[in-house]
């Protein structure tokens, strides 16, 4: 009785030790790999916004991508004044590390959004988003844009971009989200991001969104088909989705503010 109840504490002891030497294994590996992981979702958010803004040449090294992106000025901006802020109004140093999501998530750097006003489906919306602009000659050429809104099975995460004039979009993107493969999973076909290339946002006196995804697409004697593109075939919940976070983000309560005083030269 004695052997076997000395077995037990042995053979009990063993696992403990395994298990914590295990633990103190895993636990360093992942503070060793921390960094590499944080530059890897660094250099994936910077390719998604080349990306969207058509500068993302095939097979780029990460080297390159970096190249092409330190093109932009990163830059962070309240959302409700359209101005721009400093990164330590939000606790950091970088504006890249600055997280617009998860400062959606706390009450004190986000606002609620009225049911009747949450056409995107967010809940919540940060009071500072990060921005991307490029600039020549002192002129503004393109801005890149985060978005995101619920679609009919998740929440999608994009950039749009947009030309100088800040009205024409250059491109559009989805980095993240769960729709259905072959429905609204198309949003990252290239043939139907292609359609949003020159789409106009705005009406006449940029007040407005007025991008709309059309069922049965968009002809040529479409009107206004300049602010169309083509509903996702089979896929209405996931279009109507797309359509609602881009007029949402593109409004008042998003970017608008913002656009309206970078046009104006105020920012």
């Amino acid at each position: 009785m004695a052997k076997a109840k000395e077995t037990v504490s042995r053979t009990l002891i063993v696992a403990l030790v395994l298990s914590i030497a295990f633990s103190v294994v895993v636990s360093t590996a992942a503070v060793m790999l921390r960094p590499a992981q944080i530059k890897n979702q660094n250099l994936d958010i910077k390719t998604n916004i080349l990306s969207a803004a058509g500068m993302l040449e095939p097979g780029s090294s990460a080297d390159e991508i970096e190249q092409q992106f330190a093109q932009f000025d990163v830059r962070l901006v309240d959302l409700d004044s359209g101005e721009f802020v400093e990164p330590s109004a939000v606790g950091v140093q970088d504006p890249m590390k600055y997280d617009m999501y998860k400062a959606a998530s706390d009450p004190a750097m986000s606002v609620n959004i009225p049911s009747s006003e949450d056409k995107a489906g967010i809940k919540r919306r940060p009071n500072v988003a990060k921005v991307y602009t490029m600039s020549e000659n002192g002129e503004i050429t393109r801005v890149v844009l985060p978005i995101h809104g619920y679609g009919l099975w998740s929440t999608l995460y994009g950039f749009i971009s947009l030309e100088g004039d800040l009205n024409t979009i250059e491109g559009l993107g989805f980095y993240a989200h769960a729709e259905t493969p072959g429905l609204g999973g198309e949003v990252d076909n290239p043939r139907w991001k292609q359609q949003w290339t020159g789409k106009e946002l705005y009406n006449e006196d940029k007040t407005e969104p007025q991008i709309q995804l059309v069922k049965g697409g968009v002809s040529a004697n479409t009107p206004e088909k300049e602010h169309k593109v083509d509903a996702l075939s089979g896929a209405t919940l996931t279009s109507r989705g797309v359509q609602q976070l881009v007029n949402y983000w593109m409004g008042d309560r998003g970017y608008a503010p913002f656009l309206k005083k970078l046009r104006e030269g105020e920012v």
